[in-house]
């Protein structure tokens, strides 16, 4: 778990398994994209969430089962229309909307392809489908960026004190074009994931010289 201090009290930031993340904060619990290729037994150690927000419809980002497993009475699932329509649950949070909830603003990031997909004339992830996710709590700005390239919204992104940035290739980016796009927000901190079969240190590289700390973290263990 990492920790960081905010202005209401510490947010701890749990990595699970790909883009799946815990978050727990002012007495709540926020879990992202939980996906149930990770284990039930490890999710029925964690707290239940109290909220859920998923970026996407693909099946490591929307996980009926896995929401099933954080889930208890009264949690809150927040997501694009395309995901509680598929789900058939949750609230719709759209591309450039913020929601007040609890002591959190939760922000809908655009998160999209620009030239990949699987053939011509197709994206992977198409604009205005998904949403990354910046959640601010105590005065600290955190992203989330689900699938995703270099998106003229990441590059305009601003005061983000920690941010989880993906990278892997054919869906999202490669290390040296996502580097390329946290040099543009310049978050403080910023974690590598969604990143399977990346080379990490193309990243790490990239980003020396800049005012920006990178923390390289385990997600597949």
């Amino acid at each position: 778990a990492e920790q960081f201090p905010t202005a209401s009290g510490t947010v701890t930031i749990t990595p699970i398994r790909h883009a799946s993340l815990m978050l727990e904060a002012g007495g709540k619990v926020i879990q992202i994209d939980p996906w149930s290729q990770e284990t039930e037994p490890r999710y029925a150690a964690m707290p239940k969430a109290d909220l859920i927000l998923i970026t996407d419809i693909h099946g490591d980002h929307m996980d009926s089962k896995a929401i099933a497993w954080v889930s208890k009475p009264g949690t809150k699932i927040l997501a694009p229309s395309v995901v509680t329509t598929s789900i058939k649950k949750g609230d719709v949070i759209a591309n450039g909307q913020t929601v007040t909830w609890d002591q959190f603003t939760i922000e809908a990031i655009p998160m999209y392809n620009l030239v990949r997909g699987p053939s011509a004339g197709q994206l992977y992830h198409t604009k205005g489908r998904g949403n990354g996710y910046v959640i601010t709590f105590g005065g600290k700005r955190f992203y989330f960026s689900g699938d995703t390239e270099v998106t003229p919204e990441m590059k305009a992104l601003k005061n983000i004190d920690v941010a989880f940035v993906c990278m892997n290739l054919p869906y999202t980016m490669p290390p040296a074009e996502a580097a390329e796009g946290v040099r543009a927000f310049a978050p403080k901190i910023v974690y590598p994931y969604h990143y399977k079969g990346s080379d990490l240190a193309i990243f790490e590289n990239a980003l020396k010289g800049a005012p920006v700390e990178v923390r390289i973290r385990n997600w597949y263990e």
